[in-house]
């Protein structure tokens, strides 16, 4: 566990996400660590909350503003739910988990029961992000080794679409007839999604140009 001088508290900043507002909150992560910095006699000196933000994003306000913090040194430890709320991936994390050990500041995560002030808390860290960087390095070269495999057997990679202006003449002269959007696309080999993409840019610029007529067609694949 996390040790200091019994005269001095330990600081702690929570940091919580969730990838979007819709049915989920950050209120039970922070009541959790909340309760959490409670039971260890932690003072919490900030709360920093991302919300309706993937973890994928590169900027995070409020996870930069805690680092910002963190440079400043205004607390001893970070708690958090879990990994993933913190890494947007295992470099990401690893990062972090650096700059924190370079401000002497500590990485607590509940879930996996993490504790970087402890040798096996910071074994245990390196440990699990070893192997989620294996199991990337892993998934990236059987893609590579795939495609690779998939050029000398002579597949073609990736999808040419069919849609030029003669086509869409075709696709708009079939849907005034009232063929449906699957058949239109069997016969003209181009996607129903790219065949609405068509039809709703038509739509719009009908709208926009206020005319009756039919307007020049212009490529929109």
């Amino acid at each position: 566990m996390i040790k200091f001088e019994r005269d001095l508290k330990v600081k702690v900043a929570i940091y919580a996400r969730v990838s979007t507002t819709k049915d989920q909150s950050c209120e039970r992560q922070i009541l959790e660590l909340q309760e959490i910095a409670k039971n260890h006699n932690w003072i919490v000196t900030g709360t920093y909350v991302d919300e309706g933000i993937s973890g994928a994003k590169k900027n995070r306000p409020e996870l930069d503003r805690m680092l910002k913090d963190a440079l400043l040194r205004k607390f001893d430890v970070v708690a958090t739910i879990e990994l993933s709320r913190l890494g947007r991936s295992v470099k990401n994390m690893c990062e972090i988990a650096d700059l924190l050990k370079q401000k002497n500041i500590n990485l607590f995560v509940k879930n996996q029961n993490i504790d970087t002030s402890t040798i096996v808390g910071e074994l245990f860290f390196n440990i699990i992000n070893s192997i989620s960087q294996y199991e990337r390095d892993l998934t990236a070269e059987r893609i590579k080794s795939g495609l690779e495999n998939a050029k000398r057997k002579g597949v073609v990679l990736g999808r040419k679409s069919n849609l030029n202006l003669e086509t869409q003449k075709v696709i708009l002269d079939m849907k005034s007839q009232g063929i449906g959007l699957k058949k239109i696309a069997m016969e003209t080999k181009v996607s129903v999604q790219t065949i609405r993409k068509l039809l709703s840019a038509k739509e719009i610029f009908n709208i926009a140009s206020k005319e009756k007529t039919s307007p020049d067609l212009q490529q929109v694949a």
